[in-house]
């Protein structure tokens, strides 16, 4: 199983500890409470050391009780409101597109409780900065493929290096159906992950829908590779099998599975659908005779953009499009255990209202 290449995130920056000044009210939980606290004891250690030095002319006395009041206030307010300072370091480096800065949040204050918050803030644009570095690169690294493919096929086309005959059109509607369904993947992606997908739940028979998502990918296998001769189906699914679900999503789900175990299929493959209920659930299973999935990898397989060592159309998006749409359903999708190649395991529950 080969894995697309991540971006790598920069390191958390955070303060250095030789920076780190004490605060001694960062126990204290009311921030009005901190602040009647520093004025309080302004005023005490004032009034404490202008009595001891009282015996010094007034002047000087009340000088010592300044600088006492000053200093007091000043260690005292340090820890209340470095927080602040730290995020506005942190909110200038942002707007500059540096996302690694963290604040010192050990405050049990309403300040503290705002620093978490500016934290968990910072780790998730860090992350959606991440993920964008990563669609954008992955989206270029996909497009190139077809596209210089296709610029080849035109460039040989016009130089008259080749003529327009039947395997130099299907070469070239091959790289722009790739095109096609990489921009449709794209599209559902950024409708799930968006949260713009109603779901219609009806009741679906199990086994028509089944037969009718094997028709559809015969269909695509013999018009797209000529393949449909070289991979055979085999459906075992109860004819009283109900689920209530959005077909069309759901559809959408098998169908990628099925085009995943046929690239994945050896020629002469039988790809298995099978469904039984368990419980409140339904399982939906498909296996292929393929090489099968590492274990290390079956959890990154539903990643975007990662793909096996197929290379003959795959989007890498497919089997990440399944899984929200699953996840949706309130379902899980997961790879299971198949000496015979790679099985594909759908829990959904049976009933949406249970």
């Amino acid at each position: 199983m080969s894995v697309r290449e991540r971006v790598p995130s920069a390191p958390v920056r955070r303060p250095p500890r030789r920076l780190h000044f004490p605060r001694p009210l960062d126990a204290v939980a009311s921030f009005k409470f901190k602040t009647a606290v520093v004025v309080g004891g302004a005023l005490l250690t004032s009034s404490v050391s202008f009595w001891i030095t009282a015996q010094l002319a007034f002047r000087y006395a009340l000088l010592v009780a300044l600088v006492v009041a000053f200093v007091v206030t000043w260690v005292l307010a340090h820890g209340m409101t470095s927080p602040l300072r730290e995020m506005t370091g942190a909110v200038r480096r942002m707007s500059d597109g540096d996302y690694t800065t963290r604040v010192r949040a050990t405050s049990k204050d309403e300040i503290g409780t705002l620093a978490t918050a500016f934290n968990q803030m910072a780790e998730d644009l860090a992350h959606e900065d991440r993920y964008r570095r990563e669609v954008v690169g992955n989206v270029a690294h996909e497009l190139r493929t077809p596209v210089a493919a296709l610029h080849a096929v035109l460039e040989n086309l016009v130089d008259g290096v080749r003529t327009p005959d039947q395997d130099t059109l299907e070469l070239a509607l091959t790289q722009t159906d790739r095109l096609g369904r990489l921009i449709t993947d794209l599209l559902d992606l950024s409708r799930v992950e968006g949260g713009a997908v109603r779901l219609d739940h009806d009741p679906i028979e199990v086994q028509r829908f089944a037969a009718d998502a094997v028709a559809q990918c015969r269909l695509r296998l013999r018009q797209h590779s000529g393949r449909a001769t070289d991979v055979g189906f085999s459906i075992d699914i109860p004819a009283a099998l109900v689920v209530e679900a959005d077909e069309d999503r759901l559809h959408q789900v098998l169908a990628n599975l099925l085009d995943n175990a046929a690239r994945h299929s050896p020629p002469g493959g039988v790809i298995h659908v099978l469904a039984h209920a368990d419980g409140d659930s339904v399982v939906l299973e498909v296996a292929d005779e393929g090489p099968g999935v590492e274990p290390a990898e079956r959890q990154r397989i539903f990643e975007r953009f990662t793909r096996g060592g197929s290379r003959d159309g795959g989007t890498g998006l497919g089997l990440a499009i399944a899984q929200w749409v699953v996840h949706l359903h309130r379902g899980e999708i997961a790879v299971v255990d198949d000496p015979r190649g790679c099985r594909i395991r759908i829990r959904l529950p049976a009933n949406v209202t249970r």
